[in-house]
């Protein structure tokens, strides 16, 4: 079996270009995961896992997280570069705008939230959720592809599959949330749980309830489509830019952690 040290986790509306492609499917204890593949990105190993389905078959609230994790694991995944569409709850933003978030707030109740419902009981530490080195690399990258980009934001994540209300979405702004999106969650802690280091690309696709007139799904999918060149040109650089060498806390995280 083809084997990765970096793995791409695409949603909605994006896929990735790769060298060499190789179409694979890997077995998990939690259930199947989406078919991957494995080529080569920005000169280096890649496995690109579609999270949603290869034919976008399901939604956020019915996603099997875990197996989907467990599967980029399996093949060797040490890197995780995940991709989301977001609404901007934050006005200053804007539709095409970039962001890489440095923190989350999760109001997702219907999801499966670890790898550890069992002895021995283990407590990860979130204080920094996503991985500091891959989120340097990818601002970098995202800035120098001359788009707008926010390094600052809190991700909110909903179950979906409805958008929320302008109500909600005046709620979430009080909380100090950016962008509101529905499939972050669990995805980044479970890889935390794994010691995999994972970052979040968002892109802006709409501004949130009661920010624009009505949402759409076609909408969405739309802006997506027009931002693909750009996200695609965003990860190569990045890619090409990882070091195998980690030197963050990701892969020290269950050090301390169990009871």
């Amino acid at each position: 079996m083809k084997k990765a040290r970096i793995g791409i986790i695409g949603g909605t509306g994006f896929s990735v270009l790769m060298e060499n492609g190789t179409t694979i499917r890997v077995g998990t204890p939690y259930g199947p995961a989406p078919a991957i593949t494995v080529g080569v990105v920005g000169g280096k190993g890649v496995a690109f896992l579609p999270r949603h389905g290869e034919k976008h078959t399901q939604p956020p609230h019915k996603i099997n997280y875990r197996a989907n994790i467990w599967a980029l694991h399996a093949l060797g995944v040490e890197r995780v570069f995940a991709t989301n569409a977001v609404g901007a709850i934050n006005i200053k933003y804007r539709r095409g705008d970039l962001v890489v978030p440095v923190d989350f707030i999760d109001f997702t109740r219907n999801r499966v939230q670890t790898f550890y419902d069992e002895a021995p009981v283990t407590h990860i530490d979130v204080s920094e959720p996503y991985c500091p080195e891959l989120r340097n690399i990818l601002l970098q990258a995202a800035e120098d592809s001359g788009g707008r980009v926010w390094g600052d934001a809190v991700y909110l994540c909903t179950d979906g599959p409805r958008y929320e209300t302008p109500a909600e979405i005046r709620m979430f702004r009080g909380l100090g949330c950016d962008v509101v999106g529905m499939t972050g969650l669990p995805e980044v802690v479970l890889a935390r749980e794994l010691e995999m280091c994972y970052v979040s690309f968002c892109f802006v696709t709409n501004m949130a309830a009661g920010l624009q007139e009505r949402l759409s799904a076609e909408l969405i999918i739309e802006d997506s489509r027009k931002l693909k060149n750009t996200l695609q040109t965003v990860l190569d650089a990045a890619i090409k830019d990882v070091s195998w060498k980690r030197s963050c806390y990701c892969s020290r995280t269950l050090e301390g952690t169990r009871v």
